[in-house]
Formats: C-alpha cells, sequence, structure tokens
C-alpha cells in the first residue's frame, strides 16, 4: 500500500511529504489552486517517492503559479528527483530555489 501524501502551508512555503505518486496525488490535485494561493516556494525534501504521475504535477503546480504572476520555486529537490527531472528535461519547468538562492 502507498503511503499517504501530506502537505503543509508555512506562510509562503507548501511544504510536501511522503509519496507523490499516481495513487496519491488525487487529493493534493482537487485542492492546487487554494495550496497554491500565495505560495512561492514548493517544498519537497520530505518527498520519498515521486512517479511521474507525481512529476507531472510539479509542473503543473508550477504552471498553474505563473499564470497567476507567481510561479513557485522548488526547494529541498533530492538526487533521485533531480535525475527524473532531468531525464524527462524539465529543467526548465522544475526550478529550485535551493539554486537560484
Amino acid at each position: 500500500m502507498a503511503q499517504a501524501l501530506s502537505w503543509e502551508r508555512q506562510a509562503q512555503r507548501l511544504v510536501l511529504r511522503g509519496h507523490l505518486d499516481r495513487d496519491s496525488l488525487l487529493p493534493l490535485w482537487q485542492q492546487r489552486q487554494e495550496l497554491l494561493e500565495g505560495i512561492e516556494v514548493i517544498d519537497v525534501a520530505a518527498l520519498e517517492r515521486v512517479d511521474s504521475a507525481g512529476l507531472a504535477l510539479l509542473v503543473h503546480l508550477r504552471e498553474q503559479g505563473a499564470k497567476a504572476q507567481r510561479a513557485p520555486h522548488f526547494s529541498g529537490i533530492s538526487d533521485k528527483l533531480d535525475s527524473l527531472i532531468t531525464l524527462y528535461n524539465l529543467q526548465q519547468f522544475i526550478v529550485s530555489a535551493d539554486k537560484t538562492a
């Protein structure tokens, strides 16, 4: 059974924890608009697993923020997630706050 995905808003930061995969992302997808309001950083350091569906959701969250003139950056990108981002050639969409600081 897949580990649950959880999240927490901390001021202008959205912290994601657990597994972000096709089996766990629906609740986040359903709340994405209200959750992204005012978010500047999406912290993915506590994600233990991300599959291609989860990666697609991260790209969507960034693009949705960009449409609202506030594209969030990502913090805490693991080596595994960075490899997945590179594999799909998404470096221009999944922008690390750690590298821009």
